[in-house]
């Protein structure tokens, strides 16, 4: 079974169509990162496939069950998926060790003594053991990225979705978050990534996704895709790239 089925999804806004018949399939294990410019749609799909927007036609599967379907639990659904987005979002009045096990005490019904041992095993692994106890707003913006990241893993989400997770980081920043997430595939992570970081997306990526004015216009590994890209606005995308 597929651990994430995208069918056909669109999505409008006003009069504008941001994704137009979008299909994506991720196995268990899979990454695949999304590339493409900005406004071609990366972000508006992974905020659909955890229910932040609405789909106007498709169906979003996750793990065999529908959670576009009216009947689904929002809260529920989201609860399955892991998700990093380009702001860290976590609360500066909190500790690390607080923000990291948030959700798995409040959502996951966790007992306080079995979050804060993960959470802290987690911290210590990536790094952050020394951090477990500090408030987050002290941390610099990686160290604050690498908590987002642990926060989202806490629970063993079936799905990881990382949205621009480099953006907003001073660039000598941008390799230990980027670390973390090579870790997190060599674990069996299956994540959805969308990301402008073509040295990352190259060296994570089991499958690129190249998408321009919401579509998927090309799929590939990442030795086809940015060596021999087929279509002429890949191309054209990727030579703008190498231009900067």
């Amino acid at each position: 079974m597929s651990v994430l089925k995208l069918d056909n999804i669109w999505k409008r806004f006003g009069d504008v169509e941001v994704l137009k018949g979008v299909d994506l399939t991720l196995e268990e294990h899979d990454v695949v990162v999304l590339i493409g410019a900005s406004g071609s749609g990366k972000s508006t799909l992974l905020r659909t496939i955890n229910l932040i927007e609405q789909v106007d036609d498709g169906q979003v599967i996750l793990s065999g069950d529908d959670i576009t379907d009216p009947q689904t639990d929002v809260d529920k659904a989201r609860a399955r998926i892991g998700v990093v987005f380009q702001q860290f979002n976590l609360f500066p009045h909190m500790k690390v060790i607080d923000n990291v096990t948030l959700a798995a005490r409040r959502v996951h019904k966790w007992p306080a003594a079995k979050a804060r041992a993960k959470g802290t095993a987690l911290l210590e692994k990536f790094g952050l053991g020394d951090k477990v106890n500090e408030y987050s707003d002290r941390l610099s913006g990686g160290q604050q990225q690498r908590v987002a990241i642990v926060r989202a893993i806490m629970t063993d989400p079936e799905l990881l979705l990382l949205d621009e997770i480099t953006s907003a980081l001073d660039p000598m920043l941008v390799g230990e978050v980027l670390d973390l997430v090579r870790d997190l595939k060599d674990g069996g992570s299956t994540m959805l990534i969308a990301t402008h970081e073509m040295s990352f997306a190259k060296s994570v990526a089991d499958r690129i996704v190249f998408m321009h004015g919401g579509r998927i216009l090309e799929t590939g590994t990442p030795e086809q895709l940015f060596n021999d890209p087929q279509r002429p606005e890949t191309r054209e995308f990727l030579a703008r790239l190498t231009q900067r």
